[in-house]
């Protein structure tokens, strides 16, 4: 069974900035740059048939390009630190795009997802660090300098089961803007899936 989500690429001039916050951080269990992105819709195990009829309805997607911005580096998890992430700047178009995503996968019959999408991107996942550490390594790092980016498509991904953190291999890519509606499979994915 796949395990499944859509989300966005990171071009590799902002996966080398966020990169540079490595190190220094009790507990931290460091992402690969290669794979940071933005999770859209985590839709986890699926079977083949919804795997396909997924990858097929997120063909309707019909939506501009986006521009992402970098704001800031955070904490997940309050007094329990789970996650250092890179936070997304508010964008109305990631929203909306998050929310077809939701629409459409539910209408394959998915459950909702019960959190509410905050968009980053997973720098490190934390193992007991503590709050002080946490914020410690926050304010030692200071504002970090990140280009703003601008997507012009999403993407399927698929990972093998693991505790986090990749690898992650794109199934299909979705463009924006223009070319919407036109899709890339970069591998054979509708005959490994059935």
């Amino acid at each position: 069974m796949p395990r499944l989500f859509t989300g966005l690429e990171i071009p590799d001039d902002l996966a080398f900035s966020l990169s540079l916050c490595r190190g220094g951080l009790s507990g931290a269990r460091w992402i690969d740059p290669d794979n940071y992105h933005i999770t859209l819709r985590f839709m986890g195990d699926i079977d083949g048939g919804m795997a396909r009829d997924i990858a097929h309805i997120l063909e309707g997607v019909r939506r501009s390009a986006l521009t992402i911005a970098v704001d800031g580096l955070r904490i997940f998890g309050g007094d329990r630190p789970r996650a250092l992430v890179a936070a997304i700047g508010p964008s109305r178009e990631l929203l909306e795009l998050q929310a077809e995503h939701e629409r459409l996968v539910r209408r394959c019959g998915m459950a909702p997802e019960t959190r509410k999408f905050t968009p980053h991107i997973t720098l490190a996942r934390l193992r007991d660090t503590s709050p002080r550490q946490a914020a410690e390594f926050l304010a030692l790092r200071g504002p970090i300098m990140a280009p703003n980016f601008t997507v012009n498509e999403f993407v399927l991904f698929s990972s093998r089961a693991s505790t986090g953190g990749g690898p992650y291999i794109v199934e299909a890519a979705y463009p924006l803007g223009r070319d919407a509606g036109r899709h890339a499979w970069p591998h054979d994915y509708r005959a490994r899936i059935a």
